[in-house]
């Protein structure tokens, strides 16, 4: 039996040491109060932490909560700005939209929609207008060729049809029908394009430049292909862009500046917007300002009459007056002595 050596050195123990630094969750059971915030938020690396807890606070409010800017102001320690900036920042990456309606009353309210996955919802919205878009095809019947009569050879020799009723089968193997002609014939292919609506009134021309300007039109197809940036929404295809850009050079030709341009087109827009180019395109025809008034040149100021020089017939001094005679101070020297007498 070996000796046990009490002036050993004793065994290395390992410790786990935690970081000092980093988070350490403690979570409790929330019965109640509590809302689900996705990371896609939470930890958004384009958004400020201004914007980050405010988008959160909306959307733990109830439906119908005010979100406006003053009342937002008066319950946190941010200033309008603050908020203001906050709000742009949610508006822009897609998780509010707000947007203007008029009441029955003729006021114009503001209605703000909160989206807690706006990337889920965008996806379901392009779904739903995918749906949409192959509803007319799927709704037209596709032609179906009509069921053979089935025959068998009876006993006597004459031919009779399988009874539907009883279910009864043939004696023998059933000989296929011929097809008629007409069936044979018949075109299966159908055109999927939607015929338009003979009561449908066409849209309105697009409007167009006066005089054409290359530079212009370029200023408006940058434009319109920078729309996206104030709403990923009006996303235009390189078509649509070549198409609408006449239209903006007419409203720059109008003296409209691009940012009235701008304000106009991505500005209010429905929450369900569908068909952009559409919407654009009507946004410019309906809505094209008039011309500015041509410049009219100012009328000459119109100066008084010229008052002739006179002599004076009494000292011979020069003054103005309408007609000959004489001065003020001869006229006062002259009707001195009369007063006096």
């Amino acid at each position: 039996m070996a000796e046990q050596q009490l002036s050993a050195p004793p065994r290395a123990r390992f410790l786990v040491r935690r970081s000092a630094s980093g988070v350490t969750s403690v979570s409790e059971y929330q019965p109640a109060q509590y809302t689900i915030i996705g990371h896609h938020l939470s930890q958004h690396h384009d958004l400020s932490l201004t914007a980050i807890g405010l988008g959160t606070h909306i959307l733990s409010l109830p439906d119908g909560s005010p979100v406006d800017i003053l009342t937002l102001a008066e319950k946190f320690p941010e200033g309008r700005a603050k908020i203001a900036a906050a709000l742009r920042e949610l508006e822009a990456h897609g998780y509010i939209e707000r947007v203007r309606e008029r009441t029955p009353q003729g006021q114009f309210i503001t209605r703000t929609f909160s989206y807690n996955f706006p990337e889920a919802t965008r996806a379901r919205r392009e779904r739903e207008a995918q749906a949409a878009r192959l509803a007319p095809l799927r709704a037209v019947p596709s032609l179906q060729k009509s069921p053979k009569p089935k025959t068998s050879d009876s006993p006597s020799g004459t031919s009779s049809r399988t009874d539907a009723s009883t279910g009864a089968a043939p004696d023998a193997d059933p000989d296929p029908a011929p097809v008629p002609a007409s069936d044979a014939n018949t075109a299966v292919d159908v055109d999927p394009t939607p015929q338009p609506h003979p009561d449908r009134v066409p849209p309105p021309p697009l409007p167009q430049p006066a005089a054409p300007a290359p530079e212009r039109t370029r200023t408006a197809a940058a434009l319109l292909a920078t729309l996206r940036r104030d709403d990923d929404r009006l996303l235009l295809s390189e078509r649509d862009v070549h198409r609408l850009a006449p239209a903006v050079a007419a409203w720059l030709e109008r003296g409209a500046t691009p940012d009235a341009v701008r304000r106009t087109l991505a500005t209010g827009l429905p929450p369900d917007l569908r068909h952009p180019a559409a919407l654009l395109a009507h946004r410019l025809t309906a809505l094209l300002p008039p011309p500015l008034p041509a410049d009219q040149p100012a009328e000459p100021a119109q100066r008084p009459p010229v008052v002739p020089l006179q002599n004076c017939d009494g000292c011979d001094r020069a003054f103005r007056a309408p007609s000959p005679g004489c001065c003020r101070d001869c006229r006062e020297a002259n009707e001195a002595p009369a007063v006096a007498a």
